[in-house]
């Protein structure tokens, strides 16, 4: 008896696309790849995303939304504000350098996807900023923190901490100092913030 062929899903495919992607590289991997790799023909991978552009997009979203939905897991817990705003910079900047360590050529790969999918990167950082709001204002609710805009204020503390997650600066990550930086930067901007 023949195996049952797995049903083609967005999901399917996109996880297709990354690895055509790491294997390829951005400048060479096709849709045909993908079809190929999924044992399907191009014109299936073509009913779930209409060009090619649209195909590499949605990768590039699901890649950048595994690290927004790390991080709302600490935006939503329930503790003290000035903690998770630290658990959070440190989600973040450990989850930036996991993916520029662990996979070097999937992130070299994605460096290019984000350069070319505006779109997604601004949801995403609109996204991250977002979450920084939400924490900001339950630290001011709980007056723990002062802010007379929490929306200002998270896109003043997401710039000014962009040295640990912009992936432009992702070559400096390892050097030595750089875990002493980013304490340092965290600790200044939480003493900027308390009430």
């Amino acid at each position: 008896m023949a195996p049952t062929p797995q049903i083609l899903t967005a999901e399917r495919i996109l996880e297709a696309t990354e690895e055509v992607l790491r294997r390829h590289g951005p400048a060479k991997a096709t849709v045909v790849d993908v079809a190929r790799a999924l044992g399907v023909s191009h014109g299936s991978v073509y009913r779930h995303f209409r060009t090619k552009a649209a195909l590499r997009e949605a990768v590039t979203k699901r890649w950048l939304d595994r690290t927004s939905e790390s991080l709302s897991a600490i935006v939503a817990e329930d503790r003290d504000p000035e903690a998770r705003l630290r658990d959070w910079f440190s989600a973040l900047f450990a989850a930036k350098r996991r993916k520029a360590g662990d996979d070097p050529e999937l992130f070299a790969t994605y460096m290019v996807l984000t350069d070319e999918n505006g779109d997604a990167v601004g949801e995403h950082i609109a996204d991250l900023v977002g979450q920084l709001r939400r924490i900001v204002e339950a630290g001011v609710a709980a007056g723990t923190f002062t802010a007379d805009d929490p929306g200002t204020t998270a896109r003043a503390l997401f710039h000014a901490s962009r040295r640990f997650h912009d992936p432009r600066y992702a070559p400096e990550w390892e050097q030595p100092g750089t875990e002493d930086d980013f304490q340092a930067v965290v600790d200044l901007l939480l003493r900027g913030l308390k009430a």
